[in-house]
């Protein structure tokens, strides 16, 4: 993996679980790429997602954001057009996006709609769906609000959804956020997701967690201690 990873590795002990306060400074120590690493969480939850009473999905806003500046879409119409562009939506409009996302155009992160637009919107589903970008009213991106759901994506709300296999993987920012920002990031992404837990849940619902920065090693995070700040 080169010369920095296995630098990185000595430094994480490969048998321990380290608290979420621990994980987030051996994170920020193993970053070792030129560019700004993102710092990611991985949850592997004792849920079957295969089963509607199992899925765990929805989105929230880090309050220390993410790091990254995201480029919103908003799907609307009538006065809620200069509403969106109010709000600091990068573009705004109706059927003309439509055509230009058929054509291949994708330069946006995040796509909102007004209800009223989701029968234009549908016609996307094949395109927008597979890459995530699918407007969805459970995690607020199918809203009247277009202020809110606007402010909100620029200023660090992210979605998160089980795979498959019942892993939930998600950015909580950067590496050169300080440890008490990761920190909180994380913390307000794991209070979340043990709120959520499913009815359908079994057993141990949080089964292991993995902290990591881009192209850096795992850091294993003791599950007793998934929610705390310590």
């Amino acid at each position: 993996m080169g010369k920095k990873y296995d630098d990185a590795l000595k430094l994480i002990e490969a048998d321990k679980f380290y608290s979420p306060k621990e994980a987030v400074a051996l994170v920020k120590k193993t970053a070792s790429t030129k560019f700004d690493s993102t710092v990611e969480v991985a949850f592997r939850l004792g849920v079957n997602p295969k089963y509607p009473d199992q899925q765990v999905r929805g989105a929230l806003v880090l309050p220390n954001g993410t790091g990254k500046s995201k480029t919103v879409m908003v799907f609307a119409k009538g006065p809620k057009v200069a509403e969106a562009e109010a709000a600091g939506a990068d573009f705004v409009g109706g059927e003309e996006y439509v055509d230009k996302i058929k054509n291949g155009w994708m330069a946006f992160d995040v796509c909102i709609a007004t209800p009223d637009m989701m029968g234009l919107v549908g016609r996307l589903g094949k395109i927008l769906g597979p890459r995530g970008l699918m407007p969805n009213p459970k995690v607020g991106t199918v809203t009247m609000d277009v202020t809110r759901a606007v402010k909100e994506s620029k200023a660090g709300k992210i979605e998160y959804r089980t795979d498959k296999s019942g892993n939930v993987q998600a950015p909580i920012g950067k590496a050169s956020f300080t440890e008490e920002q990761l920190l909180q990031n994380y913390m307000t992404l794991a209070d979340t997701l043990v709120k959520v837990k499913p009815a359908g849940a079994k057993g141990q619902y949080m089964k292991t967690i993995t902290m990591s920065c881009t192209m850096g090693p795992g850091v294993k995070v003791d599950v007793l201690k998934a929610n705390s700040d310590k």
